[in-house]
């Protein structure tokens, strides 16, 4: 069975299925076609979340930066994201530890926590209008991972001067009517609309006078001073640096073994009265391999993902949607009785992931004047900041 999309047979449709409830009837930014061949300093692939953070980030430092795609901006896999931005990682630090060391670790969630405050400061500057709001975590005991094992991550995180609090059984149902053995609470993090954020950002860098084109690219052709992009019209995009956002679609050339593609669920409820949700409003997410998350939306509804498995062929994902939804709607009575299950929206999408949960940036081997950004897990938006700010650098 393959482990990753296909880039020439992918469309956005096959990256996500089902409907969310993203958008609040917005209209995406505005392409132009593409009428003549022309140089750019920066051509950025792909017009959803990492791309728009790159272009933005990259105008606003006065970069000459255009924007390709073929589809409409952000409706792939952008449009399925439940834009949970935790600074929390899908490794936890002490599986970081033993990959890297204690002290590599702790740098890579602080740069995670810095990532979430410089998407707050970002939005608030911008002035975006996308629904976001910070949050703080609740990380539930959860399979084999007991009190006992939060207690040791706690323990690591306290030393690493990392931001929570470890609560008991009691303390958590007191605090949050949530019945688990245990869980770690941590602020910084936040929840936002993905599209709006995304076409946000898009509409700022497009102000700032980023090119916004309609076309596909067809191929990549990397020499010492640019790179050469051939699409499917007569004209061609020369660049002195491509980077390449398109997510879990990557070229040939861009794959690596250490990443591959998986598909995960999610359902939105009903909007809840304000006594159905819990009391914080916390992302929820739980501390096992393949954990169910949750967290509520501005008009009051409930998100809850998960059932997560190695599905990549988009056809058999979205078969299974109707299966899935009942799982989760049977999950979501566990985590919080009270709420309303009603559902409202139920949609699938493929996300990537990689070993040791850490997202795969910096160029391409073998193609120095082209850099990827990709392998996000479960922290896609909070990684897309980290790519926009460190592919600037480079």
């Amino acid at each position: 069975m393959p482990s990753m999309l296909d880039a020439g047979e992918t469309a956005q449709d096959d990256l996500r299925g089902g409907r969310t409830p993203w958008g609040g009837g917005a209209l995406p930014p505005r392409k132009n076609h593409l009428t003549e061949s022309f140089k750019t300093e920066v051509l950025v692939v792909g017009g959803g979340i990492t791309g728009s953070l790159a272009a933005q980030h990259l105008v606003a430092r006065g970069v000459d930066v255009t924007v390709i795609d073929n589809e409409q901006p952000g409706l792939g896999s952008t449009a399925a994201s439940t834009a949970m931005l935790q600074w929390e990682i899908d490794r936890t630090l002490g599986e970081l530890t033993e990959f890297y060391g204690f002290d590599q670790a702790v740098t890579i969630y602080r740069h995670s926590i810095a990532a979430v405050r410089g998407l707050h400061d970002l939005v608030g500057t911008l002035g975006l209008s996308c629904a976001f709001r910070p949050r703080s975590t609740l990380y539930l005991a959860a399979g084999d991972v007991g009190p006992a094992a939060l207690r040791d991550e706690h323990l690591l995180r306290e030393r690493a001067g990392l931001p929570g609090m470890l609560l008991d059984h009691a303390e958590l149902l007191s605090r949050t009517g949530i019945d688990r053995a245990a869980a770690i609470a941590s602020p910084g993090s936040a929840d936002a609309d993905p599209l709006l954020l995304s076409w946000g950002l898009m509409q700022d860098a497009s102000m700032r006078g980023a090119r916004l084109v309609d076309a596909m690219v067809t191929a990549y052709h990397d020499a010492p001073g640019s790179v050469t992009v051939e699409t499917d019209s007569p004209f061609v995009i020369e660049a002195r640096h491509v980077i390449l956002a398109t997510g879990y679609v990557m070229p040939d050339f861009v794959r690596a073994e250490i990443h591959k593609t998986s598909s995960t669920w999610a359902i939105a409820t009903v909007p809840q009265a304000q006594q159905k949700l819990w009391p914080g409003g916390e992302l929820i997410w739980e501390a096992s391999d393949n954990y169910h998350y949750a967290r509520t939306t501005q008009d009051g509804r409930i998100i809850i993902g998960g059932g997560d498995d190695d599905t990549v062929d988009p056809d058999e994902r979205d078969a299974k949607t109707t299966v899935r939804t009942a799982q989760l709607v049977d999950t979501l009575a566990g985590l919080w009785p009270a709420a309303d299950r009603q559902v409202d929206f139920a949609w699938s999408g493929a996300f990537g992931q990689t070993e040791d949960g850490l997202p795969l940036i910096g160029p391409v081997v073998g193609m120095p004047r082209i850099f990827a950004a990709y392998g996000y897990g479960g922290n896609g938006i909070t990684f897309s900041y980290m790519a926009s700010r460190i592919l600037a650098e480079l």
